[in-house]
């Protein structure tokens, strides 16, 4: 696969709704330490790729756990809010294992309707997917869950950010990397947040991510058709 093929194809990775600064990527190295070179076509997010990658290869996809981390200071910042909420480590590690196993649960369903077979193992045809959720802003957690109603209200859910690594399985060397950044729009009135709609939200970012993978994945394998 040339490198416009990779380029095209990995930039679908992180290909969103989300509006960043165009000069947030332009003013990154177009070579990173580790050797793979900045894809230029993409003004929506932080992405390099190893020119000599060939995704149409992978059949499979083995997606780890994604891990998740909150934004710096956020139990502080919601405790210091006008709605004095009070935060427990066990609030914060609940919403962690939610938003990890609602990631797993958007991905495993757009690659599989993708005709993707999701393994627990490396092979010639697969391609493993490392994940991290890292600056997680729940503006307005709903922490019903933990024994006390309270209402919370927001004008939006948050945002997120989305670092992923893509390796070849077997041999471990590593075919790109993305980031790629969520923020829910501000609505322009405050709303009540509970879980369900948090989720919903949540989910409609992270199914951008999971389509714009398969996209990836479909690119590669159809470019690799029109070449024979």
């Amino acid at each position: 696969m040339t490198l416009n093929r990779i380029s095209f194809a990995i930039a679908a990775v992180v290909l969103s709704i989300v509006t960043i600064s165009p000069a947030w990527s332009k003013s990154k190295p177009a070579v990173n330490s580790e050797g793979m070179e900045l894809v230029k076509d993409s003004e929506l997010a932080t992405v390099y790729a190893d020119p000599g990658a060939d995704l149409s290869i992978y059949n499979s996809v083995w997606l780890q756990d994604a891990t998740v981390a909150f934004k710096k200071n956020w139990a502080r910042d919601q405790q210091r809010s006008a709605t004095r909420m009070r935060i427990r480590t066990s609030d914060m590690e609940r919403i962690q294992d939610d938003v990890a196993t609602l990631f797993r649960e958007v991905f495993t369903k757009e690659l599989t309707e993708g005709g993707y077979q999701l393994v627990e193992e490396a092979g010639e045809d697969v391609l493993l997917v490392k994940p991290a959720i890292v600056n997680l802003d729940v503006v307005a957690p709903d922490l019903n869950s933990s024994g006390s109603f309270t209402r919370s209200y927001s004008n939006r859910a948050g945002e997120m950010t989305l670092n992923v690594e893509l390796y070849d399985s077997l041999t471990n060397d590593k075919i790109a990397k993305a980031t790629d950044r969520k923020r829910d729009y501000d609505r322009g009135y405050a709303e009540w947040r509970t879980s369900v709609n948090n989720t919903a939200v949540a989910r409609r970012m992270m199914t951008v991510w999971a389509k714009a993978l398969r996209s990836a994945l479909d690119e590669a394998r159809a470019s690799t058709t029109r070449s024979e």
